[in-house]
């Protein structure tokens, strides 16, 4: 096995390790929780969501192996397109995409009757644009006209088209991106003007949708999140009651796959409230906190590849990435132990989904190219073909 790894597996070994266990737990997890959906809408053909689920697990995980094996840097270059791309696939979103519930967030791919979500793809395209804009204006980034705006444009854009349809992901994505500001030295008087002017733009386009609320039609249902959230009334806030009863029926230890009640009654199981399930039927012992450790692990060691790599480019890469994954994986338990606001936000590798897995993947396999790097050494800027040079192969 570790002859495989170190042949095959290239970077970080114990990254590979946390993405298996995650995609391992999924699936009975998945599996378990569906039973409201296939009788819904196959009959009860539970199998038909199962080889679904499980297809978009080995096919993301070789999306992760492919983007593993391409050098971190031509990432970079990728990203000056990919970025404007992004753009104009979330336009067409807006415009022609998949409506449910007031909210256009996918498009159809052609031929394989695939629903996409484009935020998906515009917040890798973003942060590893981003990640660049650091890096080639790390001279000027005091600079506010000269570094800073420059960078702020295409955030400010790619978030404000997310918006309309997505708060969370918006929300997310600008979290995101403020914090590799932050990390990326931007003098912190530009950091308060730049959150004061969000706020501002935010509470001026609030105020367009109260008075034409076909601007904004997803606000009516922001507005009742939030204030079930602070009230705490069952009535409006029932995804929390019924997470919050399936949590209190798991206890410490695990009861096992197909135990758990919840799935009759819990919204969305196998998604959006899968980590209350998963603690139901596995224990907030091994279930709830193993979850938890496990993505502190996976942001532990990005964090140590970012502070060991020798690019900008590279460390950028990999705490925005990293943090892409981490926070949303937080904002999804935060919503199932009522922290938070209820938001749509899946958990990364473990809730049942489509496209977002490749993605989830794609940011992964990204790292991977970079502890690549890291771990075994790189070639010297200019040489023709990019290779990576293999010096020493390690995991810490």
């Amino acid at each position: 096995m570790k002859d495989f790894a170190s042949k095959y597996l290239r970077g970080d070994l114990v990254i590979w390790t946390v993405c298996l266990l995650l995609a391992l737990v999924s699936i009975p997890a998945v599996y378990s929780g569906i039973s409201s959906l296939a009788y819904k809408y196959t009959d009860g053909n539970t199998f038909h969501y199962l080889i679904k689920h499980g297809i978009m697990l080995v096919t993301g995980f070789a999306v992760m192996f492919g983007m593993h094996r391409i050098n971190y840097r031509r990432f970079a270059q990728v990203s000056q397109v990919a970025v404007w791309v992004a753009v104009v696939l979330l336009i067409l979103t807006l415009m022609l995409g998949v409506n449910l519930n007031e909210a256009s967030r996918w498009l159809k791919i052609p031929f394989i009757n695939q629903n996409f979500q484009t935020s998906d793809f515009a917040k890798i395209a973003l942060v590893t644009y981003v990640s660049r804009l650091l890096t080639v204006k790390r001279a000027e980034i005091r600079d506010f006209k000269r570094g800073l705006l420059p960078i702020l444009a295409p955030i400010a854009l790619v978030c404000f088209l997310i918006l309309p349809a997505n708060f969370s992901t918006a929300a997310l994505l600008f979290l995101v991106c403020f914090t590799l500001l932050y990390v990326g030295g931007v003098p912190f008087r530009h950091l308060a003007l730049v959150v004061g002017t969000a706020v501002a733009g935010f509470a001026m386009l609030l105020s367009v949708a109260s008075a034409m609320p076909e601007v904004l039609p997803r606000m009516a249902t922001w507005k009742k999140r939030i204030t079930s959230f602070e009230s705490g009334e069952s009535e409006a806030n029932y995804q929390i009651e019924h997470a919050m009863m399936a949590i209190n029926s798991g206890g410490v230890l695990p009861s096992g796959p197909g135990t758990g009640d919840s799935r009759n009654y819990l919204p969305h199981p196998y998604s959006d409230m899968i980590y209350a399930f998963i603690i139901e039927e596995y224990g907030s012992l091994a279930g709830g906190c193993g979850i938890v450790l496990l993505y502190l692990i996976f942001l532990y060691r990005c964090m140590r590849i970012a502070r060991d790599c020798k690019r900008e480019f590279g460390a950028f890469l990999v705490l925005g990435l990293s943090f892409l994954i981490g926070f949303q994986a937080f904002v999804n338990i935060g919503v199932a132990v009522n922290l938070i606001p209820v938001t749509g936000q899946p958990l990364p590798l473990v809730s049942m989904g489509g496209t977002s897995i490749w993605f989830t993947c794609m940011a992964i396999g990204m790292i991977l190219s970079v502890s690549r790097s890291v771990y075994e050494g790189e070639t010297a800027p200019g040489r023709g073909k990019n290779r990576i040079k293999k010096k020493k192969y390690a995991v810490a």
